[in-house]
């Protein structure tokens, strides 16, 4: 057996695939992301089906007058939201830049920044570790403003909500970092590129909820 015959025969040992033509980590990572998509659609439910039912303020898109006689602003700030959800869809770029670098490493064309995935892996980490700082600026806020998880309906099915979001994506910062603590120690090449990839879906999972969120919560009245 030749040298390149045995590396190709080498390679396919180390590729599960299962009856749909695709790896089986792939396979479990759709599974799971389906499971997250049933948790998140019943946040949302559940939000939905209280929203406007609370008695006592503070409320997100009407002006309320608290028992001393104060009125306070609707509660929900969306120009600072907005910019945080922009650099959410942003790192979505980013990731899809940092897959590209690995997947084509030392092919034509893919040198320099293009190619750089430890700069496009920071850069999406980086992204997703502003949008949290926006959102515990966002928390700190409220909670100042007057509205806890047990203040009234709207706080309670808020911070679950948009709290379970923030620790998904805290978890797929840590993801990032450590892909890219590996790219530092050894680098990733195009072997490693289904691992990225599946990175990848989460991070893009994670986005695609947060338009979700973003729209119910701070754009619908």
């Amino acid at each position: 057996m030749s040298t390149a015959t045995a590396a190709m025969h080498d390679d396919h040992e180390h590729v599960h695939y299962t009856t749909t033509g695709l790896d089986n980590r792939k396979i479990a990572v759709w599974a799971f992301i389906g499971s997250e998509c049933m948790l998140f659609a019943s946040l949302i439910s559940t939000y939905l089906i209280y929203k406007g039912r609370s008695r006592v303020g503070p409320f997100p898109h009407e002006a309320w007058t608290s028992p001393s006689g104060e009125v306070f602003k609707p509660i929900l700030n969306i120009p600072v939201t907005s910019a945080s959800t922009f650099v959410l869809l942003m790192s979505s770029l980013f990731m899809v830049l940092a897959l590209a670098a690995v997947e084509n490493r030392g092919k034509p064309g893919y040198d320099g920044l293009k190619g750089n995935s430890k700069f496009w892996l920071f850069t999406t980490a980086l992204a997703g570790t502003v949008f949290l700082g926006f959102q515990a600026f966002e928390f700190t806020s409220f909670v100042h403003e007057g509205l806890k998880i047990t203040t009234n309906l709207f706080g309670s099915s808020f911070f679950t909500l948009t709290g379970f979001h923030g620790a998904h994506v805290t978890v797929g910062v840590l993801w990032l970092l450590t892909l890219l603590a590996i790219d530092m120690k050894r680098g990733l090449t195009p072997k490693d590129a289904l691992v990225v990839d599946i990175c990848a879906l989460y991070w893009h999972f994670v986005d695609v909820v947060w338009i979700a969120i973003f729209t119910l919560i701070y754009l619908i009245q």
